[in-house]
C-alpha cells in the first residue's frame, strides 16, 4: 500500500502540515526538520498526489509544448531536448504535442493543455517562419520558438540566419576563395531563412571588398536533384566558383555528386560549406561536410527560460516584443 503524507509525518515525528510545508518548499521550516522529513520521504518512497498539490498551490508545474513537425524531425528534435532540460532544472514537466500541421489537431491540443492548467506554452515550428498563433494562446504566457508572429505580440526566438550566412561565406573567404557560389533555399517555401542567409552572403562579400555576382547565386525549388543540377550549372560557368555555400546539407549532398562527376576534388578544387548541420548527412559525406548549425537546443532552452521568467514577475505583458535571434555556430569538418 502506498505511503501517505500522514505516514511521512509519523516517521519524521512532525505534523502533516509540516510535511506539506516541506513539499511546497516553504521557508518557515528549520533545516534539521526539513532534512528529517526528506529522509522519511525517501525511506517510504512517498509520492505527493499531483492533483491535490496543484489545488493547494494553484500551480501545475507543467509547461505545454506544441509543435508542427518538430517532434518527428531528426535534426530539430534538439528543440524539444533543450526545452525539456530547462523545464526539469526548474522542477517542471513538459507536455509535448505534435500536430503535424493539422489545424484541428492544433486547436484540440491547445484546448487540452489549457484544461490541464499548464502554466505556459512553448509554440514551436519545424523551420523559421511567420505564424498566426491561435487566440487561445493568450490565456497563458506563450513564447514562440523557431518562428514569430507578424505583430510581435509574443516573445519569440529564431536563428540568426544572416549571421549564419555571413559566417559560412566569411569562412570560405578567409580560406582564400574569391569566387563563391551560393545555392540558396527556395525563397517562397523558406522565405525567412533564404532572405537572411543571402543577406549574410552579400554582407561578407561587401565587408571583404568582393563584388556580388548574381550569376553565382541560384535558388532551389521543389523539383528533385536541385543540389546536383544547380551546382552543375555553376561549374559550367567559364569562370567557375572555387567554393560553394549551400543553403542546407541536402543541397550540399547533391553538390558533392556534381563536383565528383567532373573529376574535381573536395576541398582541393571546390570547397563546400553547408547549413543546418544535419548530422546524418554532414558527418557521413566524403569528406565530412563543414556546416553551420542551427541553435535548436539553445532555442528550446530559451523558450522555457523565458516562460519561467514571466511566471516569476508581476509586470504586465509588453505591447510588442523584439524577436530574439540566436547565433548559428560553425561545425568544422573537412570540406572547406
Amino acid at each position: 500500500m502506498a505511503a501517505t503524507i500522514r505516514d511521512v509525518a509519523q516517521r519524521a515525528g512532525v505534523s502533516f502540515k509540516t510535511v506539506s510545508r516541506v513539499l511546497n518548499d516553504e521557508p518557515s521550516v528549520r533545516p534539521e526538520t526539513r532534512e528529517r522529513v526528506r529522509a522519511a520521504i525517501r525511506e517510504l518512497a512517498y509520492t505527493p498526489h499531483h492533483t491535490a498539490r496543484q489545488m493547494r498551490t494553484r500551480r501545475s508545474k507543467t509547461i505545454g509544448f506544441v509543435s508542427d513537425e518538430i517532434a518527428t524531425s531528426p535534426f530539430a528534435v534538439d528543440i524539444v531536448k533543450g526545452a525539456q532540460l530547462a523545464a526539469w532544472e526548474h522542477g517542471m514537466m513538459l507536455l509535448v504535442v505534435n500536430t503535424e500541421r493539422d489545424p484541428e489537431v492544433e486547436r484540440a491540443a491547445i484546448a487540452s493543455l489549457l484544461e490541464r492548467r499548464v502554466e505556459g506554452i512553448v509554440y514551436a515550428a519545424m523551420f523559421h517562419r511567420v505564424v498566426e498563433p491561435l487566440p487561445r494562446l493568450r490565456e497563458v504566457p506563450t513564447v514562440l520558438v523557431d518562428c514569430h508572429d507578424a505583430a510581435g505580440a509574443y516573445p519569440a526566438v529564431v536563428p540568426d540566419e544572416e549571421q549564419g550566412g555571413y559566417l559560412a561565406t566569411r569562412t570560405l573567404i578567409d580560406r582564400g576563395h574569391r569566387r563563391i557560389g551560393f545555392v540558396n533555399l527556395d525563397p517562397v517555401a523558406s522565405a525567412a531563412a533564404a532572405a537572411g542567409r543571402l543577406a549574410g552572403y552579400r554582407r561578407a562579400l561587401r565587408d571583404t571588398g568582393l563584388p556580388f555576382d548574381e550569376r553565382l547565386v541560384l535558388h532551389v525549388t521543389t523539383a528533385p536533384d536541385q543540389g546536383f543540377r544547380l551546382t552543375s550549372a555553376l561549374l559550367d560557368l567559364e569562370d567557375r566558383p572555387t567554393a560553394l555555400f549551400c543553403g542546407n546539407d541536402r543541397t550540399a549532398a547533391g553538390a558533392y555528386c556534381a563536383i565528383y562527376q567532373r573529376g574535381l576534388r573536395i576541398p582541393d578544387d571546390v570547397a563546400v560549406v553547408g547549413f543546418d548541420d544535419q548530422e546524418e548527412i554532414a558527418a557521413h559525406l566524403m569528406p565530412p561536410l563543414t556546416s553551420v548549425a542551427l541553435p535548436h537546443l539553445a532555442m528550446g532552452r530559451w523558450g522555457v527560460e523565458r516562460l519561467v521568467q514571466s511566471f516569476e514577475t508581476s509586470s504586465r505583458p509588453a505591447a510588442t516584443y523584439a524577436v530574439q535571434r540566436l547565433s548559428c555556430p560553425l561545425v568544422e569538418r573537412a570540406s572547406h
